[in-house]
């Protein structure tokens, strides 16, 4: 089957089924390890942020921004997400996210979704995390300068990380493949940087209880949640606006010649974000999106009640 670039992950085929295996492996190890620990810490208030995080996440992955040569980008929020949730709860919400996008939208392999999942979603998750509590106590100059260059380098890992992957796999020479990642993922990881930091900042001048930096009422918590839902809801609806330039791993697999390996999911349901019944269309995006936010967000917080319950 003709393999149809999907404007995100890494699709079945680029990597090999010894390197897919090994990076489920890790996955699963990690998942497991952030399972027990979220257990052990998940608070009351925490689980419809959670939810409300899986949901901007989705919708603000949906939006591809342009950069240099004909290239597009678009947020992780891996960073994000364990700076607001913690390491482990954000780990867990990266999972669902990435896992939904494949299950549900085709968008990313299945075989390589353990891959997909380790360097989009646990490794942003840690250097957003580590860097961020390495300057607690600091100003809120330092502490944002300090997230926007974690979310740049959980970006910068990623793309090596996919590098040595398709290295591994024989997929691409390593001196080939890691420049042409490493470049293009340098400048989209400046939008991933601005987005971070402009989100950080916003919520720590109007919630800074969400980062265990100040306190609130439930109900102020049930109002930022609700927010939260509005503006996932708003950023699906300029989904349509989004760059149609290829983004960073498809472009480089276009230039370094291995796009053609990819392969289609064996299945479609919601296939590009597109709903079969009503082609491709603005309203078919965005009826996609509301989907997707509304999936993942209800998977999110299913699983942290479970958690909470079990506790």
């Amino acid at each position: 089957m003709l393999y149809t670039p999907a404007p995100l992950h890494i699709p079945d085929g680029f990597l090999s089924i010894l390197v897919s295996v090994v990076c489920w492996a890790i996955t699963i190890i990690v998942i497991g390890f952030a399972i027990s620990k979220t257990n052990k810490a998940l608070g009351e208030k925490q689980i419809p942020l959670m939810g409300v995080m899986a949901a901007f996440i989705f919708a603000a992955q949906m939006i591809n921004f342009p950069v240099a040569g004909g290239t597009s980008g678009h947020l992780l929020g891996g960073a994000l997400a364990a700076i607001v949730l913690g390491p482990w709860a954000g780990m867990l919400v990266m999972t669902a996210v990435i896992a939904v996008q494949a299950l549900l939208f085709q968008d990313g392999g299945l075989l390589v979704m353990g891959a997909n999942i380790l360097n989009m979603g646990l490794v942003t998750a840690a250097i957003g995390y580590g860097l961020y509590r390495s300057v607690a106590g600091q100003s809120k100059t330092v502490k944002l300068t300090v997230v926007g260059i974690a979310a740049w380098l959980s970006v910068m890992a990623g793309a090596l990380l996919t590098s040595l992957q398709l290295w591994l796999s024989g997929t691409s020479q390593l001196e080939i493949v890691i420049p042409a990642m490493l470049g293009v993922h340098a400048l989209i990881g400046l939008g991933e940087a601005l987005i971070t930091v402009f989100a950080l900042a916003f919520i720590i001048q109007t919630r800074p209880d969400l980062i265990g930096e100040g306190s609130e009422s439930a109900k102020a918590s049930r109002n930022w949640v609700f927010a939260g839902g509005i503006v996932s809801l708003l950023v699906v609806l300029l989904s349509p606006l989004a760059s149609a330039d290829p983004d960073g791993l498809e472009r480089v697999a276009k230039d370094l010649g291995f796009l053609s390996v990819g392969q289609d999911a064996p299945y479609q349901v919601i296939p590009d974000y597109t709903v079969p019944f009503l082609g491709e269309t603005a309203l078919s995006t965005i009826l996609a999106g509301v989907v997707g936010i509304l999936v993942v967000g209800v998977i999110i917080v299913l699983i942290a009640r479970g958690m909470k319950a079990k506790s």
